[in-house]
């Protein structure tokens, strides 16, 4: 049941050096940080002063070797926040997890056990793995189409959620003499395309029932998905116009299914560049990505996009056609196709386009006020529930939004500034159980 008071939802991302890979140049994270289990507590128990709803840990089970690179994604997220959650109270973790390579009855107990372990504080993102390389940690067969990979995903996550309700142990007494009733975990004898599953599953129902289902995709099979499964929605959200089109789609999607669009919530990225003035947080912006002035920005941005500089006026208006990715492509189509929705809402030039997006999400540049303004915008209009951040490097850019920008929120009354006791995080989203 949704709360009578609407409320600003703001997750935070964890992982190794932050979120934009050249900016780990400009911070204090090295090497040996990254696999410290202190300084994900450091950056954990931050996010608790800055009474985020949740930690999210993005994952991608290979690691990237190319030269310019940096290890983003390294231990287990459900091992770590495992090991967070014991030491940082209240926050909520939010895991990410393939659907393409695990197997439903062990994901399902895993990711229950530490919902159960932890009160009721899990989110698992569940995705569609997207790249080859991945594919070849997993066996010598290719990755499969993403018809075949959302079919899969589907069918996974019916059966997860069956299994994670299969084992009510207190739905009946236990008859006398007998330690429990058995018949309170029943078998969902399972037959799919892709699964025969028996169950029940032997680790019970969470104290939130299970754990809350997050979806992270902006395709037409990751929308479809989305609306299926999806309870907190980590999308690519880079305009007002854009996220009332892509509400509007999930809606109806949601409808298509049977559900109720009120049980799902927008929540995309967003990367925030803040400093006393505009002017500082516009060269901090180009720093960070590698770039020492606008020019600089702008020819990564043509070369990010396949566009030829010779051919390409960055002071004239680009249009949604000229970046549209090939739809066959390997990537997470998804998060290319934010700036093509940009593009069709708003007229804007290469040189205005730069400032909209980092990293393929909501780009907030200027003063903590313009920040904290920013979001509010989206947020109390509608078009989003709240932001997932992703702070551009990850000691620096936590403290200064949680010193900074959180504060100018909790003043304008839309923001928490204590954690309800015994909340679960279905709870603090105002989500229902199903």
């Amino acid at each position: 049941m949704a709360r009578a008071q609407r409320e600003l939802h703001l997750n935070i991302g964890l992982n190794t050096t932050g979120y934009i890979e050249p900016a780990w140049r400009h911070g204090a994270t090295r090497l040996e940080d990254i696999n410290d289990p202190n300084f994900y507590l450091e950056i954990a128990r931050l996010a608790h002063q800055g009474r985020f709803d949740a930690l999210f840990l993005s994952d991608h089970p290979a690691l990237r070797t190319g030269a310019n690179t940096r290890p983003f994604h390294t231990i287990d997220p459900l091992i770590l926040l495992t090991h967070l959650a014991a030491q940082v109270p209240d926050i909520g973790l939010v895991a990410t997890m393939s659907t393409t390579y695990n197997s439903p009855y062990n994901l399902a107990r895993r990711a229950q056990s530490v919902d159960v372990m932890s009160g009721g504080r899990l989110i698992v993102n569940m995705v569609s793995s997207f790249n080859p390389d991945v594919a070849a940690n997993f066996g010598a067969e290719p990755l499969p189409p993403r018809k075949a990979r959302y079919d899969r995903a589907n069918e996974f996550l019916d059966v997860v959620k069956q299994l994670w309700t299969s084992w009510t142990p207190g739905a009946k007494p236990a008859p006398d003499g007998q330690f429990w009733e058995a018949s309170t975990g029943a078998p969902i004898d399972f037959k799919g395309e892709y699964f025969s599953i028996k169950g029940p599953l032997n680790v019970p129902v969470s104290p939130q029932r299970h754990p809350v289902i997050a979806q992270a995709g902006g395709s037409e099979s990751g929308i479809a998905f989305a609306a299926r499964h999806g309870e907190i929605i980590y999308a690519n959200v880079l305009s007002r116009q854009a996220g009332q089109a892509f509400r509007a789609k999930l809606n109806a999607k949601a409808v298509e299914f049977g559900r109720d669009p009120a049980e799902i919530l927008l929540v995309p990225g967003l990367v925030p560049f803040v400093a006393d003035t505009r002017e500082e947080a516009l060269r901090l912006h180009e720093r960070l990505h590698g770039a020492a002035n606008e020019e600089e920005l702008l020819a990564q941005f043509l070369r990010q996009f396949g566009l030829d500089p010779a051919r390409i006026d960055p002071d004239k208006v680009l249009t949604a056609e000229e970046v549209m990715p090939d739809p066959e492509q390997g990537g997470a189509l998804g998060f290319l196709l934010g700036m093509v929705e940009l593009l069709r809402h708003e007229e804007l030039t290469p040189r205005q386009a730069i400032r909209r997006s980092a990293g393929h999400h909501r780009a907030v540049i200027g003063t903590p006020e313009e920040v904290a303004e920013a979001i509010i915008d989206l947020w109390q209009d509608g078009t989003v529930d709240g932001y997932t951040v992703q702070p551009p490097r990850i000691r620096e850019d936590t403290q200064i939004f949680v010193e900074k920008v959180i504060p100018i929120l909790q003043s304008r009354g839309v923001f928490r500034d204590a954690y309800r006791s015994g909340e679960t995080i279905r709870e603090r989203y105002g989500l229902t159980a199903v």
